[in-house]
C-alpha cells in the first residue's frame, strides 16, 4: 500500500488499536493476538494500528515490534496495518525500518523518549523517520512532541510520505489552525484517551476519524457510535455517551495508566483474556472488574 492509498484508507472510517496479548510470564502470546486481530478485522475497521499506544508499544522491546506486525498482517486480511515506532531518532528509524520489512503498511510515530525539544529538533526527528522508509507516516502530536502548524506544513512539503497527523493534546484551537493551514494535505486523526468523549468537538474542527481503544472489546458499539456521529444522530450519540463512555471514563480515571489497562480488562469481561499488562502498568482490581462488567452489561 503506497502512502496515498494508506492516507485514503485511514480517513475512510473508524480506526482500531489492538491490545498486545501477553502470557502470564509477560512474553508475547502470538496465537491469541492473531485470533484477536482476526476478530477485530471482521468489524470493518478502516485500519488496525499494531504495537500502538493501546498495544503497549512503550513496553515492547524493538525486536518484538516486527513480530507483532507480522502477526497482525497474517490475521488482518485486507485491513491495512500501521505499526508504532518511537523513542530517540536512531531507535525510531531502526524500528520503522524493521516494521516496514515485516510488512507494515504505515507507521505511527509516537513521541521521542523523555526530552522536550525545540521545533527545529522535532522537525529533524520526524524527517529522519520519514526519509528512512517508503511507507506512509502519521505523526502523533502528544506530550513532548507537539508540532505547530508551521512545522507540520514544512514537514509536509519536505516529506511526501508524511500522510497524517494524530492529536492527543486536546487544544482544539491548535487543531483548527492545523487543519485550516494544511487542508487535505494530511489525514487528521483524533487521539485523545477514550476519544469518543471528545469526538464531537474534533469533528467540528475537521477531524472526522479517530482511534477507538474500546473497539477492542465492544467493536459493534464503537462502530454504532461512530456511524451516529457521522450522520448527526444526536440522540444515539448522547445515549451511548451517557450509558457507556461516561461511566467507563470515570472508572478509567481512578488510576494512572488505566487508559490501557481498562481495555484489556474489557476483553476479560468478554471471556477473551489478553493476558496482563506489562509493568509499569497495573491491572484493574477485582472490585474494579466487577464495576467494569456492570458497565459493559448495561451497555448491552
Amino acid at each position: 500500500m503506497n502512502p496515498n492509498e494508506l492516507k485514503q484508507a485511514v480517513g475512510s472510517g473508524l480506526l482500531s488499536f489492538p491490545v498486545t496479548h501477553f502470557n502470564q510470564d509477560l512474553s508475547f502470546d502470538e496465537a491469541q493476538y492473531r485470533n484477536h486481530v482476526e476478530w477485530l478485522a471482521g468489524y470493518d475497521a478502516a485500519a488496525l494500528f499494531a504495537a500502538g499506544g493501546t498495544g503497549e508499544f512503550f513496553s515492547l522491546n524493538p525486536a518484538e515490534v516486527p513480530q507483532v506486525v507480522r502477526a497482525a498482517k497474517a490475521a488482518a486480511g485486507s485491513t491495512p496495518i500501521v505499526s508504532g515506532t518511537g523513542y530517540g531518532t536512531s531507535l525510531a528509524v531502526d524500528i520503522a525500518r524493521s516494521a516496514e520489512k515485516a510488512g507494515a503498511d504505515g507507521l505511527l510515530l509516537l513521541p521521542p523518549y523523555l526530552m522536550f525539544a525545540e521545533q527545529v529538533g522535532l522537525i529533524a526527528h520526524v524527517k529522519a523517520v520519514c526519509k528512512a522508509v517508503g511507507i506512509g507516516v502519521i505523526v502523533y502530536n502528544r506530550d513532548n512532541a507537539v508540532l505547530t502548524a508551521e512545522s507540520l506544513a514544512r514537514l509536509a512539503d519536505e516529506c511526501p510520505n508524511l500522510i497524517g497527523y494524530k492529536d492527543g493534546v486536546g487544544d482544539v484551537d491548535k487543531v483548527i489552525e492545523i487543519t485550516t493551514t494544511l487542508k487535505d494535505r494530511l489525514v487528521y486523526v483524533g487521539g485523545m484517551p477514550t476519544h469518543e468523549v471528545y469526538a464531537q468537538a474534533y469533528f467540528a474542527a475537521g477531524v472526522t476519524t479517530y482511534s477507538s481503544a474500546v473497539f477492542n472489546f465492544v467493536p459493534a458499539l464503537a462502530q454504532r457510535f461512530y456511524a451516529a456521529l457521522r450522520v448527526g444522530d444526536q440522540s444515539t450519540v448522547d445515549a451511548i455517551l451517557k450509558g457507556f463512555f461516561f461511566p467507563l471514563v470515570s472508572l478509567r480515571n481512578r488510576r494512572k495508566g488505566y487508559a490501557v489497562s481498562i481495555i484489556k480488562a474489557g476483553l476479560r469481561v468478554l471471556g477473551r483474556d489478553p493476558g496482563p499488562v506489562r509493568p509499569p502498568l497495573i491491572d484493574l482490581t477485582a472490585e474494579e472488574m466487577v464495576m467494569l462488567e456492570k458497565i459493559v452489561t448495561t451497555a448491552g
